[in-house]
């Protein structure tokens, strides 16, 4: 996370975000105004992996096989024949940009991938590499000419993390870095300094930092807590009137799978081998944010799915 901080000012708990989606194994779902670095925190995450990166840049136009791959024939000595040319999806970090710009036929391409971590193409099952994760990004506000994620593909992603702007102090920071990111890049080719090369964080070293978040104890009363989280969105009316006002679809068993594994990584960054409840509440609104259906009236008095979450995590209480 520091490494990524040097590139990534005023954003400390979406690079958190990240890492963890990366430890738990995880899809995430960023969202953020233009300009917010959410391409540039991936980038920086991927950058400082030893992994294959890919960037998809959605487009109305798109089409699934430019997603997944597709069967291309091939004339050879031996006689014709049809090979597999993989895809931008075959890679151990994908980048799928504006993710809500392509139509659902080209979304759903993602699905198998996300959820199987394997590609179907003409009846031929290709399998992704051990270390695979989607990030995708999403513009909150320019919603013309897009396509909405359909729930069944919101629930593949373990978190929605929002991104918002950073203080004034960090602004500083940030004009800072990037005039001196653009006068490193302008020097003369005799100017430019030997850079330090950074070594890159071996996939090894996820797998084995997977292995002890495996390891995290979660206690009866935690698992409970969870449960009991999950369940207050399914039946709000027994948890205050204003819940049931506000809620028409609850979160489905996805959401309780995600919590366990994101506060058992978050308690694992903390450098305990335990989830406390802290640790269930500062992954909750990320993993309930894009799983609740609001009601109209919520929606008609301004409620957010933010808001909704803060009150189930006021009403549901630790056994």
């Amino acid at each position: 996370m520091a490494r990524m901080r040097a590139s990534i000012i005023g954003q400390e708990r979406v690079v958190e975000r990240l890492v963890i989606g990366l430890l738990a194994n995880g899809n995430l779902l960023v969202e953020g105004l233009p300009g917010l670095a959410k391409t540039r925190a991936i980038k920086s995450l991927a950058k400082n992996l030893e992994c294959k990166f890919s960037r998809i840049q959605f487009t109305p136009d798109l089409l699934p096989a430019d997603v997944t791959g597709t069967e291309v024939y091939h004339q050879t000595a031996e006689g014709a024949e049809f090979r597999f040319d993989p895809g931008p999806i075959f890679a151990n970090v994908v980048l799928a940009d504006e993710i809500n710009r392509a139509p659902a036929k080209v979304q759903s391409a993602l699905l198998e991938a996300m959820e199987e971590r394997q590609v179907t193409v003409a009846g031929k099952t290709h399998k992704m590499e051990p270390l695979f994760m989607v990030m995708a990004t999403q513009n909150p506000i320019e919603q013309e000419g897009t396509y909405p994620l359909p729930e069944a593909q919101m629930d593949r992603f373990l978190m929605h993390v929002l991104i918002t702007y950073p203080p004034v102090e960090d602004e500083v920071k940030v004009i800072r870095l990037v005039r001196a990111e653009e006068a490193a890049a302008n020097l003369a080719p005799g100017e430019k300094s030997a850079k330090k090369k950074i070594d890159a964080i071996p996939q090894e070293a996820v797998f084995a930092a997977r292995r002890e978040i495996v390891a995290i104890h979660v206690s009866d009363a935690i698992e409970r807590y969870m449960a009991d989280l999950v369940n207050s969105t399914r039946i709000p009316e027994a948890y205050g009137p204003d819940l049931k006002r506000w809620i028409e679809i609850g979160a489905s068993p996805r959401a309780s799978l995600a919590l366990d594994k994101c506060s058992r990584t978050h308690a694992w960054l903390k450098g305990r081998d335990y989830v406390d409840p802290q640790d269930v509440r500062a992954i909750a609104p990320d993993v309930f944010r894009h799983r609740l259906g609001l009601t109209y009236e919520a929606q008609g008095e301004g409620v957010t799915p933010d808001m909704v979450i803060d009150e189930i995590l006021r009403q549901v209480a630790l056994a």
